[in-house]
């Protein structure tokens, strides 16, 4: 049985949050940790700030 928005809703808001899950359903657990690695991947990346500037694409557009 696929899992209901709600669900899914709860389930990403725990990952997100790092709470557990308390569910022994394998469904529940496999989005569960699923969340959690995209969660944990985005924290490695680093944050780029600032707005990126290329000169080279202005001067194709003015052209």
């Amino acid at each position: 049985m696929a899992l209901s928005s709600y669900w899914m809703h709860r389930i990403y808001l725990a990952a997100t949050m790092n709470y557990g899950l308390g569910s022994d359903d394998p469904e529940e657990l496999a989005y569960y940790n699923k969340i959690r690695k995209e969660v944990d991947d985005m924290k490695k990346e680093p944050v780029k700030k600032g707005i990126p500037l290329n000169w080279d694409k202005t001067e194709e557009i003015d052209k």
